[in-house]
């Protein structure tokens, strides 16, 4: 049964309070962009939003997962390791990974990146991912994939994503869309459609 916006957050007087595996500020904002977006308060009063890092328990991979699968895997793992952990003191726990993946376009191997999100909460858990962007030929032909997560640039403030745009995309938005795709998505069909 989808419940009104209006009721739903009622039952948030206090606000949202968010626990992510963090290795980083832009990850947690784009995490807090997301769900300021997603329960953006009809009332006519800002919703406030606590977004509190937790390092993760297992010192993540240095590299970027090779596979959307593996990326997720990685998420459910941290997002669920870290609900165990601090259980009961927030109402929603949260993973974030980077992942290159593969496909194959005219029988050329192109590999692409985006982030994965992980929501665990009050309706579940779910999953959602940014935009893929391609890297470029130049950077990674004749690469294994192995090589590929290695070898991609990592150079400019904001991350991958924002060495690829020329700073036009950051890690922020990404990791701010893949977690509004995967709060959708826990919520679709629970609450009901936010008002245009």
């Amino acid at each position: 049964m989808a419940h009104n916006l209006r009721e739903f957050l009622g039952e948030y007087q206090r606000g949202v309070e968010v626990c992510v595996v963090s290795d980083g500020a832009d990850a947690l904002l784009g995490v807090r962009d997301a769900f300021l977006r997603f329960f953006r308060d009809d009332l006519g009063k800002p919703l406030p939003i606590a977004v509190v890092a937790q390092e993760p328990a297992v010192p993540r991979a240095g590299d970027l997962a090779l596979s959307d699968e593996a990326a997720i895997e990685r998420a459910r793992e941290g997002a669920r390791e870290l609900e165990e952990r601090v259980e009961g003191l927030y109402h929603f726990y949260l993973a974030i990974e980077g992942c290159v993946h593969a496909l194959i376009i005219d029988g050329e191997t192109r590999y692409f990146t985006r982030s994965w999100a992980v929501v665990r909460g009050v309706a579940g858990e779910s999953f959602g991912a940014s935009g893929s962007v391609q890297l470029p030929n130049r950077l990674v032909g004749g690469l294994s994939p192995e090589e590929v997560a290695s070898a991609v640039p990592r150079s400019r403030p904001g991350g991958l994503v924002a060495s690829l745009t020329g700073g036009l995309e950051t890690r922020r938005i990404a990791v701010a869309e893949s977690t509004l795709h995967a709060l959708a998505t826990q919520f679709h069909g629970v609450l009901d459609s936010h008002p245009k």
